[in-house]
């Protein structure tokens, strides 16, 4: 079993910066990728950014050149920094854990709201 649990959320004005922060505890050891979604009111969730267990990386069009993901030396730690921010990134972020050929984990979300 692996528990995620999100942090950083909240509201900031178009053009600044968040940072989102997921505390991974249990059987971490056992996550190949870990990543951010997100879901905005009446829209399906969307992959935001990924990053593997070999330190690879791939994010969604809309947020290239903006936000980062990285993780902790102990890989018990996801971050998400976001830059220049937008309307339409404003969502419910969710961090998201893959164990190959298992199950996958999610946490609870965050609320991100940028204003213009």
């Amino acid at each position: 079993q692996v528990q995620l649990v999100e942090s950083g959320g909240g509201l900031v004005q178009a053009g600044g910066s968040l940072r989102l922060s997921c505390a991974a505890s249990g059987s971490i050891f056992t996550i190949n990728t870990m990543g951010w979604y997100r879901q905005a009111p009446g829209k399906q969730r969307e992959l935001v950014a990924a990053i593997a267990r070999s330190g690879s990386t791939n994010y969604a069009d809309s947020v290239k050149g903006r936000f980062t993901i990285s993780r902790g030396a102990a890989r018990d730690t996801l971050y998400l920094q976001m830059n220049s921010l937008k309307p339409e990134d404003t969502a419910v972020y969710y961090c998201n854990g893959k164990v190959v050929a298992g199950p996958e984990y999610w946490g609870q979300g965050t609320q991100v709201t940028v204003s213009s």
